[in-house]
């Protein structure tokens, strides 16, 4: 796999500086059920890194010493760490509000049967992955029969409540492209996910997240091999908005891996990028509960320009869908 650091580490992107932390994302480890090709984590089942039980007590203990609203839990498959269910259940107790980044295929694994009503019973907001509501394009970018394990997954949790009216149970969706273009509008592609699932599948949901695709790992690998890193880049820069600055992600949010090293946000974890400015040392978690990080500077490179790039992207999708319009978008 091509290392796309070398080309993204020099940068003109504009300084950044952090506000108050409010979420802690945490990666729980890169083991997964798929291997899917736009996968930023090169995540996949034969890998075996994963969060340990201390490194759970010291999240929970980081969420009290620092008033943390949200725990946003990734990986690989998060479920698969055999330490999330006591860290949801604890988080909860605490009443923090808790998310679930779930590829769906996860709810027909052996061991998984129950975990979407465990999700219910805690009131956890899920943000599932789907790219596409076709079968031809999901199953292009994670693999053969994924389009149905997927939708299975999606009625179990509409069978538990999630996306359905007055229920309280969060059911968001992610799409993100299938190769080097901008997302398209969210707003517009969200009434249309809505239409399709519903009138396809009987599927209802609460929001669609739409992310632009990062050149890192798998994907960055795959640009470089097909010539079409720098085409990809020049489209991220040509689309940059200074008007996202304001919102992206790294100005409120740590990302944790799973030993409990810290980062400006989930994609330099990925390429290995220190919490702070260029030169600093790697953290731990450890030796943040006593330490505010608001007006710090957040570590930046030219893969920055895919969350400000068109209507921005975050981990929360579109960083401002209702206000501005798309740039260079392509489905």
């Amino acid at each position: 796999m091509h290392d796309t650091f070398p080309l993204l580490a020099k940068t003109d992107f504009p300084a950044i500086h952090r506000d108050r932390t409010d979420t802690l994302q945490v990666n729980l480890g890169y083991r997964c059920n798929q291997s899917c090709t736009h996968c930023h984590v090169a995540a996949s089942p034969q890998r075996t890194e994963e969060m340990d039980r201390d490194t759970m007590e010291l999240l929970l203990r980081y969420l009290s010493a620092r008033g943390i609203a949200t725990l946003d839990l990734t990986g690989g498959a998060p479920e698969l760490n055999p330490h999330f269910r006591e860290l949801v259940a604890r988080a909860r107790e605490n009443g923090v509000r808790v998310i679930d980044r779930c590829n769906l295929t996860i709810l027909k694994e052996p061991g998984q049967e129950d975990l979407a009503a465990f999700l219910a019973s805690h009131a956890v907001e899920i943000t599932a992955s789907l790219p596409c509501y076709l079968e031809e394009n999901v199953d292009q970018q994670r693999g053969k029969g994924v389009f149905e394990s997927s939708l299975a997954g999606l009625r179990q949790l509409n069978a538990s409540g999630y996306g359905q009216p007055g229920s309280g149970l969060i059911l968001n969706l992610v799409y993100n492209p299938l190769g080097p273009v901008l997302p398209p509008e969210q707003t517009g592609l969200e009434a249309a996910y809505k239409h399709e699932l519903a009138a396809r599948y009987g599927i209802v949901f609460n929001r669609l997240l739409a992310l632009a695709n990062m050149p890192i790992q798998r994907f960055g690998s795959q640009l470089v091999s097909k010539g079409q890193f720098a085409p990809y880049m020049d489209l991220l820069k040509s689309s940059h908005r200074d008007e996202n600055l304001a919102a992206v992600m790294c100005r409120n949010l740590i990302s944790v891996d799973w030993q409990g090293y810290v980062y400006d946000c989930d994609f330099n974890q990925m390429l290995k990028l220190p919490l702070g400015a260029e030169g600093s040392n790697r953290t731990h978690l450890s030796a943040l509960l006593d330490r505010e990080l608001a007006g710090a500077r957040v570590r930046v490179a030219d893969h920055c320009y895919g969350c400000t790039a068109g209507q921005g992207s975050s981990c929360g999708g579109a960083l401002d869908a209702a206000s501005i319009p798309p740039a260079k978008a392509a489905a």
